[in-house]
């Protein structure tokens, strides 16, 4: 599944320690991909820019919100600048907000999905007239099980995430005859910091609805981005693949 030669883009991969970002952003750099890391945080975003630097890659780091049009176009510039194209789109960036639906505020609501959904469209759209010109590329949208199957006190998210797999649908269906694929990934309960914050008997309840008897890892997630992004999966495109350890059948 060799990436050499490609450039990828990753929103919010910044995230230190187990982020599912992070580990995409390695396991692309370790197929030979040079990396673009964005996020938030210039600082994030530069340090797992650093480690991708160790694969024998390219990487640059760019700071940035995905949900500010501005941004992102200044964005993508810089990595096209810097590497001359960009062959693969993963939007991992995304927040989360929880609370009961009745309990959700209007800044929360609108935090949520102008993170988790506009922003995936917005990197979206400015990257897609570079793959447009180029014809070819990959995009892969982190989605969610939640988004399939919704999660009471995640109205917010879940909504975010399903509005992710219709954009994958329909970007799919646009973007297929330009030699572009598009696929989204639906992780399941993963180990990540946000996880770790769960109560170990609540942990406990989740591993035992899942018939793999276990929490994914980041890696986990990051093999099957891999996966989508290489030429193993040229003709698969609108797909919504879960990694779930078979939670949602």
């Amino acid at each position: 599944m060799s990436l050499e030669g490609k450039t990828a883009f990753i929103t919010g991969a910044g995230r230190a320690g187990k982020g599912i970002g992070r580990s995409i952003a390695l396991a692309l750099a370790a197929e030979g991909a040079n990396i673009a890391i964005a996020d938030y945080v210039a600082e994030a975003a530069e340090s797992v820019a650093e480690e991708a630097r160790k694969a024998g890659v390219r990487a640059l780091a760019v700071q940035g919100s995905v949900a500010d049009s501005a941004d992102v176009a200044r964005m993508v510039a810089e990595v096209q600048q810097e590497f001359g194209a960009i062959d693969i789109l993963v939007n991992n960036a995304g927040i989360t907000r929880d609370n009961l639906l009745i309990r959700i505020s209007d800044d929360d609501w609108r935090a949520v999905l102008e993170t988790n959904l506009t922003g995936a469209f917005l990197c979206t759209r400015e990257v897609a007239k570079l793959m447009i010109r180029q014809r070819s590329g990959r995009i892969v949208n982190m989605a969610s099980v939640m988004g399939v199957v919704g999660n009471a006190g995640q109205a917010n998210y879940s909504a975010s995430k399903a509005g992710m797999i219709a954009l994958t649908k329909t970007t799919a269906k646009e973007l297929g005859r330009r030699g572009i694929n598009v696929n989204a990934v639906a992780p399941g309960f993963i180990q990540t910091v946000m996880t770790e914050e769960m109560p170990e008997d609540a942990k406990e309840k989740v591993s035992g609805q899942i018939p793999l008897d276990r929490l994914g890892t980041p890696e986990d997630v990051a093999r099957v981005v891999v996966f989508l992004v290489s030429d193993l999966s040229g003709y698969v495109t609108g797909q919504v693949i879960h990694v779930d350890g078979g939670l949602v059948m």
